[in-house]
């Protein structure tokens, strides 16, 4: 997929402000690759909202897995290994998934790991901030199985996904943790967006060994009204353990792993044309994700989506949200966005804690169906 260079200028105008953004070069048209919203977030006001993630947009599975395929075949092919590819909590941590899964196609010296927001009890290796985030910490735990600890720890090269990059500086952040951590003998980054903003920020930081790649390359001006009202911003940044314990003996990538087998729901059968969403929750999207590919090889239209911690305020590319409680006993609300009560014939909520710890109000709205991991 060869890259447009021509330039677009589009602009937004939002409760605090205008969002003025110039697209320097996409690889398909802007206006399919994201749109505009606004943060309940004082420390930041906009959002790109990505319309082929499939985190605040339902979008059909094919979709996702060829932008998984679009940025894995731009990662550099003379990477030394091992290769360790991390997607950042919550909301790119189904596209670091999917980018590995694409990569480790023909580079199978690479292990995945995403970084979290919910510490399982394990050791702990590194922990790094994101700074404009609603949650700003970061924690990446130290792998349990031994081979893949081995991988990690003598990794040569760093390939770290997210959806994207505005000024670089979280992925400059987790670089430098790594490195403190004990990851010395890295000698290749590569930073991997769905749409990157960042200019030359992480080369001109880390260095000439340091390579980005992206759909989409530009950049914004916000130009911010200071008489506009700030708004409150829920309590959502805990990063303590909750209610409901997580373990490693299931783990799709807080502890690495090499690959993540489709295990969820193996008997679920599906009508021809039938309107399926799947709904991942939180940081848990992987195997839902793999779920939702099944069923649509299946037949049925399906649209993969997730609940999330953000808070994010109704308008523009958020036509509609519910809120509700989070799945993990944290206290802390959730949300899931763009998706109606009545929009699709079936409804998959797939969790990695028990049904009882799923929203009651989310699943009577929906009219949906639990699908928990390991059962």
């Amino acid at each position: 997929m060869e890259s447009n260079a021509v330039t677009k200028a589009l602009s937004v105008q939002l409760m605090r402000g205008r969002l003025d953004v110039t697209v320097d070069a996409s690889q398909i048209d802007p206006g399919s690759l994201f749109g505009f919203a606004e943060r309940r977030n004082p420390k930041r006001a906009f959002l790109f909202v990505s319309k082929v993630l499939g985190r605040h947009i339902p979008v059909r599975p094919s979709i996702m897995n060829a932008s998984f395929h679009s940025l894995a075949a731009q990662i550099p092919e003379d990477l030394p290994g091992p290769v360790l590819v991390i997607g950042m909590a919550e909301t790119a941590v189904g596209l670091g998934a999917g980018v590995h899964r694409a990569f480790s196609a023909t580079r199978p010296d690479t292990v995945y790991m995403v970084s979290t927001r919910h510490p399982t009890g394990n050791e702990l290796f590194a922990r790094f901030e994101e700074e404009h985030s609603h949650a700003s910490a970061h924690l990446i735990h130290l792998p349990v199985d031994p081979d893949v600890r081995e991988m990690m720890l003598n990794a040569r090269s760093l390939v770290l996904v997210d959806d994207e990059a505005s000024t670089g500086k979280t992925f400059i952040n987790l670089h430098r943790a790594l490195v403190d951590a004990g990851l010395t003998q890295v000698e290749r980054v590569v930073t991997c967006v769905l749409t990157d903003w960042s200019g030359d920020a992480v080369r001109k930081t880390i260095g000439d060994s340091a390579h980005q790649v992206s759909l989409l390359q530009g950049s914004y001006t916000f130009h911010e009204d200071a008489e506009a009202p700030l708004p409150e911003m829920p309590a959502v940044g805990t990063i303590e353990p909750g209610e409901w314990p997580l373990t490693a003996e299931s783990d799709w990538g807080r502890h690495g792993i090499r690959v993540v087998e489709d295990t969820l729901a193996l008997d679920l059968n599906v009508k021809a044309g039938e309107r399926v969403l799947v709904v991942g929750t939180s940081e848990f999207v992987w195997r839902p994700f793999l779920l939702a590919e099944r069923l649509e090889r299946a037949g049925a239209d399906v649209h993969f989506s997730s609940t999330s911690r953000s808070p994010i305020a109704l308008g523009h590319a958020i036509g509609h949200v519910l809120s509700f409680a989070d799945n993990y006993g944290l206290g802390i609300p959730n949300f899931l966005y763009n998706v109606s009560p009545g929009q699709f014939d079936r409804v998959l909520i797939c969790s990695e804690t028990p049904v009882q710890a799923v929203s009651a109000s989310l699943i009577e709205s929906l009219n949906a169906e639990v699908i928990v991991d390991g059962q």
